[in-house]
């Protein structure tokens, strides 16, 4: 076994409104085909705000954070494999899913793995022996066997990257689900990183238009940067909105809309944009919030078909790495995190990020320019 620290420092999340205390945990002896990787760069995304801002449950006491970058420092003693059954190898730079599946129970043969019966999420797991270290506010991940694991292209910075297995990857699932966005009007609805996110994957599949409702002001400028076509105040009355929607798409109404704000108003208004035989895709309902009041009757007269999206399969993952491979000198997604604090600094990020929320706001254990290539 390769030779590696004996300690490493975690970020302990203990409760809403408790402080983050950075504790030292004992690194893992690896089994089999378990890999120990130090972290690079763990961005802040807002199931960790809800989380931590009490928001939404979460298990105690834990280690929050789940879009990372790594640095592979130990091997198991059965070697490891990248997701595409490549040998890894200590100093590769990786990040990983999200979602830890088993890949052989009932959830997982029919396509679900995300609702895998023995699933584990990273940044989500309550701190037990041998399994602390499992979340991106730390040193060190500790990485189970079978972990969906992708090496990173040089030219992709960390902090691009970073965003990936959360936000980037969940994109390509809602737009995997979605289908086709070639010669499509697609509706956007939140600019956020999810949602800017959308607009290029949208504008880079070849989509007709690319409609962005978006109540911020700079972050309608951003969707304009991100391939929007149009960009529009959601704040208006909803009449109004379906008004400029149906003028710019010849009277009929988008043919898919991606939602990614979770607010219930927005769901309820974003289903009379569509066209008939709209796709609603909703990925933005990831906390508590009142019901939702829809009409049964429009959808089925309307033909329209809704679905679900809720984290990603690892073929998302692969995806999403392969759009920003391919699309991150077309678009500013480096200028989307920031700023970037320090691990010791850890509740001044995340007060940072709930007071002013940016898309993003970086974690690293060092602010040198070597963690930032």
């Amino acid at each position: 076994m390769t030779t590696r620290p004996a300690f490493g420092r975690a970020a302990v999340f203990r409760g809403p409104g408790q402080p983050m205390i950075l504790d030292d945990f004992p690194l893992p002896r690896l089994h089999g085909s378990e890999c120990l990787v130090r972290i690079r760069c763990a961005t802040i995304c807002g199931s960790d705000l809800h989380s931590f801002f009490g928001r939404r449950p979460a298990p105690v006491p834990s280690v929050l954070g789940h879009e990372m970058v790594g640095e592979v420092v130990c091997l198991g003693p059965a070697g490891v494999d990248d997701y595409r059954g490549h040998p890894l190898a200590v100093g590769d730079r990786v990040t990983w899913s999200m979602v830890w599946s088993c890949g052989e129970c009932f959830y997982c043969r029919q396509g679900l793995r995300p609702k895998c019966e023995r699933l584990l999420k990273f940044g989500h797991e309550a701190i037990r022996p041998e399994r602390a270290l499992l979340g991106g506010f730390a040193e060190y991940c500790h990485l189970p066997e079978r972990t969906a694991i992708f090496r990173l292209p040089e030219d992709l910075p960390d902090l691009v990257a970073s965003p990936a297995n959360c936000a980037t990857a969940t994109v390509a699932a809602a737009i995997r689900h979605a289908g086709s966005c070639a010669g499509q009007a697609v509706l956007v609805q939140g600019a956020g990183m999810l949602g800017l996110t959308a607009c290029a994957m949208a504008a880079r599949a070849n989509a007709a238009r690319v409609i962005v409702l978006e109540p911020d002001p700079q972050r309608r400028e951003w969707a304009a940067r991100f391939g929007a076509t149009s960009v529009l105040d959601s704040r208006q009355a909803a009449e109004a909105i379906e008004t400029q929607i149906r003028h710019l798409t010849d009277g009929r109404g988008a043919d898919l809309s991606l939602e990614f704000s979770g607010q219930p108003e927005a769901i309820e208004s974003g289903i009379t944009f569509l066209r008939p035989g709209g796709r609603f895709v909703l990925c933005g309902a990831t906390f508590p919030a009142r019901p939702v009041e829809l009409s049964a009757e429009q959808i089925v007269r309307r033909l329209l078909e809704i679905h679900g999206v809720y984290n990603y399969q690892p073929e998302d993952l692969e995806a999403a790495l392969d759009f920003l491979a391919a699309s991150h000198n077309d678009y500013p997604f480096q200028e989307l995190v920031g700023p970037v604090f320090e691990l010791p600094d850890i509740h001044r990020a995340f007060a940072h990020a709930d007071q002013h929320r940016p898309p993003r706001v970086a974690v690293v254990c060092t602010a040198s320019d070597e963690n930032l290539s």
